[in-house]
């Protein structure tokens, strides 16, 4: 009998083919040297499900960004973690728009991964956030009222945004007194500073003005809407007199869905609205 053992054969990878997670649970449990090694690895789209914060106001420009990853490459890796709720995928922490245009791809994203509680992930995501340029006054502002009606700290949002109690609480003031369909409505804003949201949150009074957030960008659609609050009002029409033998008797007025007859104390009021059903009839008797 040939005791001799069969060789091992070695398998080899396609190094052309693109390296796919192999889902959280394979990505947490790989030994300290492979991570050191490989810390950034390539997962499938597919596998990522959105998580944290609504950080981003508009996203009409994933395609623009998709081409441009198309023709340079994904020079930034996004920030993954764990989903709880299904070990074998993950959820964004951040890199949203990254991961976005990538699935119009269909190309595996670099990611980072880390395990990482909804706290954690919050704060990673508004510390990635402030840490950079882009991100409009309202969008940070929007970013704290959405962790505050999750039930966060203001610690914890302070942290997050990386400012303190008072400008938090300026903030939330600010998008407290402007309705979020509006917010919405208008955009980012990159232009508009907390001075501006603030005095148009000032003059709203609580009216919702979505209609009029209206132009080809966000900074013009707040131009918009910021004008139709301080437009000069059209001054009331005066009403007509009229008179008889040089007396007054009665003043009209005409506004676009009713006339108003205003008339003196003085009997001739009692008797026109005592006649006015017969008026009426011959009125519509001779229009027949």
């Amino acid at each position: 009998m040939d005791n001799t053992a069969a060789p091992a054969t070695e398998t080899r990878v396609d190094p052309s083919k693109p390296r796919y997670g192999k889902g959280a649970i394979g990505a947490v449990s790989q030994s300290i040297a492979e991570l050191k090694s490989r810390s950034i690895i390539q997962v499938d789209p597919r596998m990522i499900d959105d998580a944290g914060m609504q950080d981003r106001l508009e996203t009409d420009d994933i395609p623009a960004l998709a081409e441009s990853i198309k023709l340079y490459g994904q020079q930034v890796p996004v920030l993954l973690r764990p989903n709880p709720n299904d070990p074998e995928r993950y959820q964004v922490v951040y890199g949203r728009r990254r991961v976005a245009a990538l699935k119009l791809l269909k190309q595996p994203i670099s990611a980072m991964i880390r395990v990482l509680n909804d706290r954690e992930l919050v704060i990673a995501q508004g510390q990635e956030n402030s840490a950079r340029r882009d991100l409009s006054f309202i969008e940070r502002a929007n970013f704290a009222r959405q962790m505050r009606d999750a039930g966060y700290e203001r610690k914890v949002i302070c942290d997050a945004l990386n400012v303190d109690k008072t400008v938090i609480s300026r903030m939330l003031s600010i998008v407290d007194s402007i309705p979020l369909s509006l917010i919405e409505a208008i955009g980012a804003a990159p232009s508009i500073g907390r001075d501006r949201w603030s005095k148009l949150a000032d003059q709203l009074n609580g009216r919702d003005l979505t209609v009029n957030a209206v132009g080809e960008g966000s900074d013009e659609r707040f131009e918009a809407v910021f004008k139709s609050l301080t437009l000069p009002k059209t001054p009331a029409a005066k009403p007509n007199r009229i008179t008889a033998n040089g007396t007054e008797i009665a003043q009209v007025a005409r506004k676009p869905n009713k006339t108003v007859l205003t008339l003196p104390k003085d009997g001739f009021d009692d008797w026109l609205v005592e006649h006015l059903e017969e008026i009426h009839r011959d009125w519509k008797q001779s229009n027949v």
